[in-house]
């Protein structure tokens, strides 16, 4: 156990030290406002105030965000220590900045709750972000910060008494594969009207041939079956159930016979999460309407797993609508326009909510890859995203985090204009495995 002092305690503190040292270093503590007994404590501990206590303290100067209460621009000025970026410098501390604060500020998303532009979406714009403004997007930023701190927090020792106190359980490097379900068939299970419609749009003889009996492009499932299978992994598949289609909700709808088939099937194999409509942003009902579908067709008592479509997520609003229906475990950290960090973390972490100020239920799990970014927003060819995928593993696995990945099925089956997305998928499946 760490004893930490403090002038005063805080949520804000607290949620943090929870997360970086219960969390993350594996190890307990505990706050203290009492200097008398933070000075007497012959065990580890770290002086997180404005001024030195002890000799034998790891000494870090505070910024004041964690014991605000309010939500305000912050001043920060971005500088490079141990070749990564940093903010909110100290000054004769034993780190070089306070990693407290700055740690909350993009765990939380304060940025977010700041005054922003939108993009087309009505979604948090990436270019406003401090990462990538900073040009460390690419980067799982908390995660190296805190390798570098566990081991000053070790080499901080007059007598070893550190280095035996630390006891770190750092977690080890996973990877886990997710599937968005936005359009189930490409032409299949769609009815005569919207196949109609779509063949006079844009005539096909790929529709006529897969309507008369042949292998839809969209599907598949067996290939990816097979693929878990052979490298025993444990992929997480979300379905949108919209209930009736939109301009951004085009699956084949849930009452069809071949789409509780399609999920019965993969709910018995697999997790399986509910991918909220693009109506449900407007109207909140839906939301667990949704959720009884997916339920009544999967089998299951209650879904607890989320991924909003679109990534459409709106700090606070969107977590609290999700906590309120059920939702325990969420998907959507991560932009819907560029791959990297949002929260600048792979790992996942609990929502702080930041105009109640409190830690809540809903964790979080952060991806940093989706194919539809790669090819939609970055312009890249198969060979270019599976460069940018392997960049992702190899910080991912340096860090000991969790490598979550976003991949469409319409990407992984048979259709022309993604040739060369399912081998690239299939080559780098086996390289996260070594």
């Amino acid at each position: 156990m760490v004893l930490i002092y403090s002038h005063i305690s805080s949520s804000r503190l607290l949620y943090i030290c929870h997360f970086i040292f219960r969390e993350q270093l594996g190890i307990d503590f505990e706050l203290t406002i009492d200097s008398e007994a933070f000075k007497n404590h012959e065990g580890a501990k770290i002086n997180y105030s404005d001024s030195k206590i002890d000799a034998n303290e790891f000494y870090i100067q505070n910024h004041p965000l964690l014991f605000e209460n309010e939500i305000k621009e912050q001043a920060i000025d971005c500088f490079t220590s141990s070749g990564s970026k940093t903010f909110f410098k100290t000054a004769n501390s034993d780190f070089p900045f306070d990693i407290f604060a700055a740690s909350f500020y993009l765990l939380s998303r304060y940025e977010e709750y700041l005054p922003h532009e939108k993009d087309e979406y009505g979604r948090f714009a990436h270019k406003n972000s401090l990462a990538y403004k900073e040009d460390f997007l690419n980067q799982p930023l908390i995660n190296i910060w805190l390798n570098e701190f566990a081991d000053k927090l070790k080499a901080k020792s007059p007598a070893g008494s550190l280095r035996t106190t630390f006891n770190f359980q750092p977690s080890t490097f996973s990877f886990q594969p997710t599937y968005d379900i936005d359009i189930a068939y490409s032409y299949k299970h769609k009815g005569l009207l919207r196949n109609a419609g779509g063949f006079i749009k844009s005539p096909s003889a790929e529709r006529i041939k897969v309507l008369g009996g042949g292998k839809d492009p969209f599907d598949c499932y067996n290939w990816l079956n097979n693929l878990h299978k052979q490298y025993q992994l444990e992929p997480i598949y979300f379905f949108l159930v919209a209930e009736k289609n939109g301009e951004f909700d085009k699956n084949i709808l849930p009452r069809k016979e071949a789409m509780w088939q399609l999920v019965k099937k993969h709910a018995a194999l697999y997790e399986i999460g509910i991918h909220p409509s693009w109506q449900s942003n407007a109207k909140p009902s839906l939301l667990k309407n949704e959720m009884e579908w997916l339920a009544e067709m999967s089998g299951l008592k209650h879904i607890n797993i989320s991924r909003q479509h679109y990534i459409k997520l709106s700090l606070p609003q969107t977590y609290r609508t999700l906590i309120e229906a059920g939702i325990e475990n969420e998907f959507s950290m991560g932009y819907g326009s560029i791959n990297g960090f949002r929260a600048s973390v792979a790992s996942p972490f609990f929502w702080y909510d930041l105009e109640k100020e409190i830690q809540t239920s809903l964790r979080i799990h952060p991806f940093c890859f989706m194919d539809a970014n790669a090819y939609y927003e970055q312009k890249q060819n198969a060979e270019q995203s599976f460069e940018e995928l392997m960049n992702y593993y190899k910080v991912c696995k340096a860090v000991n985090g969790t490598l979550i990945t976003i991949w469409h099925n319409n990407f992984l089956g048979t259709a022309k204009e993604f040739a060369g997305w399912r081998e690239m998928y299939e080559r780098f499946i086996p390289q996260v495995q070594q």
